[in-house]
């Protein structure tokens, strides 16, 4: 039986197509895909992310914890809420997950995981804080929104006591604030501004109701996918996984080589350097019609590749994906789409962000 978030009533009163995600019973949509993916563009969407994972890693240790566990650098980490993305690695350089991590004090950092490598992650977590004792406290009951679009954080403020809005005007993007129970992190998975708002579950349907009322709509998964991909966001299952490195997938810029610290995965990245990276993660554009979709095979001058993840974009109007390819792959490219190879262009993502065309895509 698929668990339920507790904003499923909601999603079935607003007429949300439910389908099984990682277990969960989450909506796909509320009616057209496309309406929410342009609601969020161009005005403000809210998407309900209570199956993803909160963790709190307390102890007196865990700064020393996090720098072995993480590939980026949590030095980084100075001021409370302030958040860091970045990649935990197994021994190979595979990455277990790509997740965000808040500093809120010496002793205690919060962490968001992915809900399909909930059980795995939980278990690395452990078995990596035992010798820095270091106690992992998943956060069950609390409910995660996202609201997210150029008008997101004007319509949450207008919920929000004055005290509130005053903390959330002066945060820059990838930090977080406390208000009572909430935790509000300007964050998020589209391209566009907004909040990730952590409550406890029985406050959240209230939360959605009074964001209804001031016109944000809700969206599901199917949005969530085109804009993330749109915007250059990887997807961890298949942009990347633990047979795949973070240099190998466009993720590069979040590990912290530069400086002298242990990390786990980091001896097999640096074999892999040595050696020379043979893959890469790029960007393609369908120069036609058709379709782009995991899987699909693609063809280079330099040897073959694979789609990783693939959709129409909304913003553009045309196929895009991301892909594995050759390092010397070139500008071009052929995919197999439904056995016919069909011409694409490779680009540097991201795609689209804040509504339009990013520099040099079309």
């Amino acid at each position: 039986m698929m668990r339920q978030t507790p904003l499923y009533d909601a999603h079935v009163a607003a007429g949300g197509r439910m389908v099984d995600f990682v277990g969960w019973a989450l909506p796909i949509n509320y009616g057209s895909q496309i309406d929410e993916h342009h609601q969020v563009r161009n005005d403000a969407g809210m998407f309900d992310v209570s199956h993803m994972t909160v963790v709190d890693l307390r102890g007196p240790r865990v700064r020393a914890f996090l720098s072995q566990l993480l590939a980026n650098d949590v030095a980084r980490l100075q001021s409370r809420g302030k958040a860091l993305y970045s990649c935990m690695l197994n021994e190979r350089g595979g990455v277990i997950d790509d997740l965000i991590t808040y500093f809120m004090d010496e002793a205690w950092f919060r962490m968001v995981v992915n809900a399909a490598t909930h059980d795995k992650d939980l278990a690395w977590l452990r078995l990596q804080a035992a010798p820095f004792a270091v106690e992992v406290v998943e956060q069950p009951d609390l409910a995660m929104l996202a609201v997210q679009g150029p008008n997101a954080r004007d319509k949450c403020h207008a919920l929000l006591p004055e005290a509130a809005v005053g903390q959330l005007r002066e945060i820059n993007p990838f930090n977080a604030v406390e208000h009572g129970e909430w935790f509000i992190a300007r964050t998020g998975y589209t391209g566009e501004d907004g909040y990730e708002v952590m409550l406890p579950g029985a406050q959240a349907e209230e939360l959605w109701n009074r964001l209804l009322a001031t016109g944000v709509k809700p969206c599901g998964l199917g949005a969530r996918d085109t804009l993330r991909l749109e915007a250059g966001m990887n997807l961890y299952g298949q942009d990347m996984d633990e047979d795949v490195t973070p240099l190998e997938s466009g993720l590069a810029w979040t590990v912290a080589m530069g400086d002298p610290r242990a990390f786990i995965g980091r001896p097999a990245l640096e074999r892999q350097q040595a050696a020379g990276l043979r893959r890469q993660l790029v960007g393609l554009l369908l120069e036609g019609r058709g379709v782009l979709r995991h899987g699909q095979a693609v063809t280079t001058p330099a040897g073959p590749g694979i789609v990783t993840s693939g959709s129409f974009s909304p913003t553009l109007q045309r196929a895009i994906a991301f892909a594995r390819v050759p390092v010397r792959a070139g500008p071009s490219c052929t995919v197999d789409v439904r056995g016919k190879d069909l011409p694409a262009r490779v680009v540097r993502p991201p795609f689209a962000r804040n509504g339009r065309a990013c520099e040099g895509i079309l």
